[in-house]
């Protein structure tokens, strides 16, 4: 009984302790998008992304729109939809379509290239705006090198993008395609920018303790984050007006996808180094740094834990 009334009172206070980390970061990472810095480094993604777009659709727009229409014409129920809002006075919809589902199709590719181009340059940057306002006395011990990181990252991008693929029938489902996105959109926020969060100050000991003993929190922000990326994909939703107005919209969407990023790189850097933190003022940096093979940082957090107890935060 006394083993497991120990084990509850452990798991509430880890419980607490990862709650109020994961608020503070939270509004923490809010007051910093106001941030000018922050703010002309969001333009960078964007115009990059707004000239790739642009640059793509003068290319490529008037032949994926075609192939989608034909494709959509060799289905007999499409054809009947389609004739039946011919018969309701709605036969204008039917040249909607097929730019819709272009622009739909496109969405996680732009998605995507904003989350990797927030990544590469604006994180960098914000980590070390973090880390100078909040965490000046924060050794930087740089266990993540720039080619480990670019690895990783393009590890996390392919495995997200099998998972997308392999689900795209599943998003016929009203329901699903409101869920199975965001959630393959916040895994790979929280393996990029976690990792990214870490790869500066701490050590591959450190950055591996963290990211396993805040496995939960981490993915949870990452899915918040994924909920809050696919915001912009409701202008998608106008159907025709958007199309029509699709030179203002796009760049806007874009923009948006962007500072969300930007606004999640933030809450990592922020909860990860006061993770990294409040694990060097429990366990010594020299512990972290030794041999690993009685369990490794996480090992000697847990012992150091049952003998002292929870740490006292300031």
């Amino acid at each position: 009984m006394a083993h497991c009334a120990a084990a509850v009172v452990d798991f509430v206070w880890l419980y607490s302790q990862a709650m109020t980390l994961l608020l503070d970061s939270f509004w923490r990472a809010v007051a910093y998008c106001v941030h000018p810095r922050v703010i002309a480094l969001s333009f960078l993604p964007l115009i990059l992304m707004v000239v790739l777009s642009f640059g793509l659709g003068y290319f490529f727009w008037e032949g994926a729109v075609a192939s989608v229409a034909a494709w959509l014409a060799s289905f007999e129920l499409v054809e009947a939809l389609l004739a039946w809002l011919d018969q309701i006075g709605l036969g204008a919809l039917r040249s909607v379509f097929a730019p819709l589902l272009v622009l739909v199709l496109a969405t996680p590719v732009i998605v995507l290239l904003c989350l990797l181009l927030v990544a590469m340059f604006m994180t960098p940057a914000m980590v070390d705006l973090v880390g100078q306002r909040r965490f000046a006395g924060l050794e930087r011990k740089h266990g993540g090198s720039l080619v480990v990181s670019v690895f990783w990252s393009l590890g996390s991008t392919l495995l997200a993008i099998v998972a997308l693929v392999i689900s795209m029938p599943l998003w016929l489902v009203p329901p699903l395609v409101l869920i199975l996105p965001p959630l393959i959109w916040g895994w790979l926020t929280y393996r990029v920018f976690a990792f990214d969060a870490l790869a500066t100050h701490a050590s591959s000991d450190e950055r591996k303790a963290i990211l396993k003993d805040h496995r939960g929190s981490l993915l949870l922000m990452g899915v918040l984050s994924g909920y809050l990326g696919a915001a912009p994909s409701l202008l998608w939703a106008s159907g025709a007006m958007f199309i029509a107005m699709a030179p203002l919209l796009v760049p806007l969407a874009i923009w948006i996808y962007t500072l969300v990023f930007a606004f999640a790189s933030l809450w990592f850097a922020h909860y990860a180094l006061a993770a990294l933190q409040r694990l060097r003022a429990v366990v010594p940096v020299e512990v972290l740094d030794a041999d690993p093979g009685h369990g490794g940082a996480a090992g000697k957090l847990d012992d150091t834990r049952r003998i002292h107890g929870p740490e006292t935060t300031t």
